[in-house]
């Protein structure tokens, strides 16, 4: 089947995995920076040709293509874009979220629309910010892409149509996970007139051929591209520990929630990938450890000194308000403060417990909707921390994976290559991926007595959660 190459360019840099097409074994790789701020699209194409600079794509026969997630490229008549990239990371859309969401009704209107609630960070928000702020561009705005299918536009030369898959259309606030179609009525309401949307394909259909007879697939979001190199399934769930958190997992059919707390991504196999938002994971531990003087890693060894319950202390750790349960203006709490229980040792290992029972609580919103979440995926710098890999099976009640160090998105990308070439030789279907190995790494599962103790935590922890905010978990 020869060798494919993943391309995953992320805000901060450009990455490519070439890969045996078989068995997804890591050949090379490449690497280059993206400029520092908002920077043209064009500036992509040199990143890519710097990472692939010194025969990086020789021999390779098929390439996929992942990007940066809440990201807009808009384009005038002519396909140029209007602005550079219009990016969420930086929150200025919120109020536009906002109006949006008034805009079609409420939150409930949003969930059944499209699967999800418009936040900042959704392309429908950052065209609501376009029309607002610069409505001389928004006017100038026909087609609306995203950077892998502006990525994929350009590796084919150019071609008469735009394409996309539906693991990146679930991200933008304007394609329904129930439907599995674009709303385009939601497009023009965010923008104010009619833009024009790619063409969907299926998760193993290429999208064409370059000029040089190389074919590109589908291409995805990063998220679902990381869960595809992953080699998540039914029944495993991905927690992502940045300085907020994240829970989603695979499951059947699409899940609605009025109330906005499930997003309703698709993946990239045809399945779905709801997810639940933290924001309060690794930016607990880094403000205890501050407190305390210690970096992580002395943190993480504090804690494993004291005992399961933190003798009694309890951290809601609500530092920056919260998500889930949906607590935009609330601080954190520490509880059962005594005598005996202020020391260090107990602080630190409530900040770890206080952090993956928040998290424990986002898998259980998925888990009360009947998704099964048996094995979890931890990625992160804080995954790797004993404290974490101790605590993190019996809190969060599954198996617990941390892969080894990877460029997982990039290795999804490369698969979606390798799956969309076998269809289109006939060696694959369209029903499955090629069978690549699932990641490596060290593995962690409670016995019976681990699980116990755990769930007694997590009941400590959800007293006092009920006690200062009740109801607020539904």
């Amino acid at each position: 089947m020869g060798i494919v190459a993943g391309l995953d360019c992320s805000s901060a840099y450009t990455r490519i995995v070439v890969c045996d097409a078989e068995t997804g074994e890591v050949i090379r790789q490449g690497h280059a920076q993206h400029p520092d701020g908002e920077a043209p699209p064009e500036s992509w194409l040199l990143s890519l040709g710097e990472a692939a600079d010194g025969g990086m794509l020789e021999d390779v026969s098929a390439i996929g293509v992942s990007a940066q997630p809440h990201s807009v490229v808009p384009l005038d008549a002519d396909g140029r874009p209007v602005r550079p990239a219009l990016a969420g990371a930086d929150d200025r859309a919120r109020s536009a979220a906002f109006a949006l969401v008034d805009a079609l009704g409420g939150k409930a209107a949003w969930a059944e629309a499209v699967g999800a609630v418009p936040q900042a960070t959704h392309p429908v928000a950052q065209l609501r910010w376009l029309a607002g702020q610069e409505p001389e561009a928004a006017r100038r705005t026909t087609h609306v892409l995203q950077p892998q299918d502006w990525l994929v536009w350009q590796l084919l030369g150019r071609p008469n149509r735009w394409t996309t898959d539906r693991g990146g259309a679930s991200g933008t606030g304007y394609w329904s996970a129930v439907s599995g179609a674009w709303r385009h009525e939601l497009a023009e309401l965010a923008i104010g007139h009619p833009v024009s949307l790619p063409e969907l394909l299926g998760p193993a259909e290429a999208a064409g051929r370059t000029p040089e007879g190389l074919l590109i697939s589908a291409g995805t979001g990063e998220t679902m591209a990381a869960a595809l190199g992953l080699g998540v399934g039914r029944g495993d769930a991905v927690v992502a520990l940045g300085a907020s958190g994240s829970v989603c997992a695979v499951h059947h059919e699409a899940l609605t929630d009025p109330s906005g707390t499930i997003t309703g991504f698709a993946d990239a196999t045809g399945h779905h990938l709801p997810m639940v938002r933290t924001l309060n994971a690794t930016r607990v531990l880094r403000g205890t450890a501050e407190l305390l003087g210690r970096d992580l890693p002395e943190l993480s060894e504090l804690a494993l000194t004291s005992t399961p319950g933190a003798h009694g202390l309890v951290l809601l750790p609500y530092l920056a308000g919260e998500r889930t349960p949906d607590l935009p203006h609330t601080a954190g709490t520490l509880s059962g403060l005594r005598r005996e229980s202020m020391k260090a040792e107990h602080l630190a290992r409530a900040a770890f417990e206080g952090m993956l029972c928040g998290l424990a609580d986002a898998a259980e919103v998925l888990r009360r909707r009947g998704v099964a979440i048996n094995r979890v995926f931890l990625l992160g710098q804080a995954a790797t921390l004993p404290a974490v890999k101790t605590l993190a099976p019996a809190l969060l009640g599954a198996e617990v994976v941390v892969p080894e160090p990877a460029d997982y998105t990039a290795i999804g990308a490369a698969r979606q290559a390798a799956w969309a070439q076998g269809v289109d030789a006939g060696r694959l279907t369209a029903d499955e991926p090629p069978a690549w190995a699932a990641a490596r790494g060290e593995r962690f599962e409670p016995d019976e007595e681990e699980s116990a103790v755990g769930s007694a935590v997590r009941q400590q922890y959800a007293a006092v959660r009920e006690e200062i905010h009740p109801g607020a978990l539904g």
